[in-house]
């Protein structure tokens, strides 16, 4: 099945066309960094109206790459949530209209359930495995037991590790958005010489906690201004990401240790992160584990990764009706009610 994934979850608008849920023929992200960048963070009303602007082109440009005409698609799977409302429903209004005007089925997805997936777009993953999905709005531990079961161990009580790190770079004065920023500081920086906690990490749960991390970072630069570029926030950017990371792989080892899985997949936009990567390959080596961690460019948020579930679900006869509504919030362990 040649499929066309449409992605409008947050500030990117994306589109891809992919054969067969495995086969990529065309990846298009068109992002809005620079636009919200001005304001710190992400602005849905500006988010919502830059996706009306570039959803057609960057579907036709998908489509020229692949070298396929909008004939040819057979089936669309597009982001039904979780996101900002008005964003999602860009994408999922283009999805449905290009459904019936060529008669073809459509499915609306969960937008994790394709970073949990996106890895089969360059190397298939055996069932079931452990996944870490962390990202600006996720910091989550899942059992994948195949495409549509997936159990949540754990999540965060607060800020997400992706969330953290912008808002702690915006604390240092590093812009928006801070993760890839402090991530190229962290390089030169010492990871010990800023003394932070680590929220939660030996509590027994599968749980995170970002915030207080957030709060440590404050009370520093509060104390210790650091300047840019400098050595100073060289190391705070090293020692930040070395407590988050430090959290991330203690949970990731106790919840492989309690489900005995033997494979772990990393994803999600902060899965880009150098040390984050690192770190998941020692713990992989230590256990003797296979460790699965997409290409920056598909565990950023991308259009290509729905194709992985979207494929198996319209295969399945599992399409959406016309009237599926997007949903801003949307539990994993709940997303086959009412969506298909």
């Amino acid at each position: 099945m040649l499929l066309l994934a449409i992605e409008t979850s947050c500030d990117e608008t994306a589109a891809a066309v992919v054969r067969d849920g495995r086969e990529l023929l065309s990846s298009v992200v068109s992002s809005q960094i620079a636009i919200h960048a001005e304001y710190g963070g992400v602005v849905p009303e500006i988010a919502s109206r830059k996706h009306l602007e570039m959803i057609t082109p960057v579907i036709n440009q998908a489509l020229r790459e692949a070298g396929v005409g909008l004939s040819a698609i057979e089936g669309i799977t597009v982001t039904r949530g979780p996101g900002l409302a008005g964003a999602l429903l860009v994408g999922l209004s283009a999805a449905k209209a290009i459904a019936c005007a060529r008669g073809i089925p459509f499915v609306g997805l969960h937008h994790i359930e394709g970073h949990l997936l996106a890895t089969f777009l360059e190397k298939p993953v055996e069932f079931p495995f452990l996944a870490l999905v962390v990202s600006g709005g996720h910091t989550h531990l899942y059992l994948v037991a195949g495409v549509g079961r997936y159990r949540t161990l754990g999540r965060t009580i607060d800020d997400a590790a992706g969330e953290a790190f912008d808002k702690s770079a915006k604390i240092m004065g590093l812009g928006y958005p801070g993760g890839a920023r402090i991530d190229a500081l962290a390089r030169e920086g010492d990871p010990a010489a800023v003394r932070l906690p680590r929220p939660m990490m030996n509590d027994g749960s599968l749980n995170f906690s970002f915030s207080g991390l957030k709060t440590a970072v404050l009370q520093h630069v509060a104390k210790h201004p650091v300047t840019i570029p400098g050595q100073p926030a060289n190391d705070l950017s090293a020692s930040f990401q070395a407590a988050v990371c430090d959290v991330l792989a203690a949970k990731t080892r106790e919840a492989l240790r309690r489900t005995g899985a033997e494979r772990l997949v990393v994803a999600g936009g902060v899965a880009c992160n150098s040390g984050l990567r690192a770190r998941m390959g020692r713990l992989a080596r230590d256990l003797g584990i296979e460790l699965h961690i997409p290409s920056p460019a598909l565990c950023g948020d991308n259009a290509a990764m729905l194709a992985v579930p979207g494929d198996y679900y319209l295969e399945h006869g599992l399409a959406s009706p016309n009237s599926l509504d997007a949903v801003a919030t949307w539990e994993m362990d709940r997303i086959g009610e009412g969506s298909r």
